[in-house]
């Protein structure tokens, strides 16, 4: 990965459409089943939508049924970075972009094997490319 991006708000609103400064910059979310990767089957990797930064592998995406992508791991131990979030009087952690800063989605501790772990990511925070 290279060095970190730092960008203005300003600067952030020229390059993101409205939905997806409103998702990654003020940690939104989009409704559930309607993100146009959510059935995504093909092979490649996802990067985020806002600085291009290799986030999650389609071997690694699984169909949880919450309306969201899924991801059972990262691509990288170094993709992402995660803060502890109580908001909403939920207990869950908020995963952001390493490269960027830019929100994600989610970390629930109920995926499948072998992690267990689900990333519930905002598609509109992805773009995918195939391999």
């Amino acid at each position: 990965m290279q060095g970190k991006i730092h960008k203005t708000k300003e600067e952030w609103k020229r390059i993101l459409s409205k939905e997806q400064y409103h998702v990654l910059r003020e940690k939104g979310t989009e409704p559930p089943f309607t993100g146009s990767l959510l059935h995504n089957k093909n092979k490649g990797v996802y990067l985020c939508a806002a600085c291009g930064n290799e986030l999650f592998s389609s071997g690694h995406k699984f169909d949880s049924g919450t309306g969201w992508p899924s991801f059972f791991d990262v691509a990288s131990s170094s993709s992402v970075n995660l803060k502890d979030d109580s908001s909403f009087g939920l207990t869950r952690r908020e995963v952001f972009c390493r490269k960027c800063g830019s929100h994600l989605g989610h970390l629930f501790q109920d995926g499948p094997p072998p992690t267990g772990k689900r990333y519930c990511i905002n598609s509109i925070a992805l773009e995918f490319r195939k391999k």
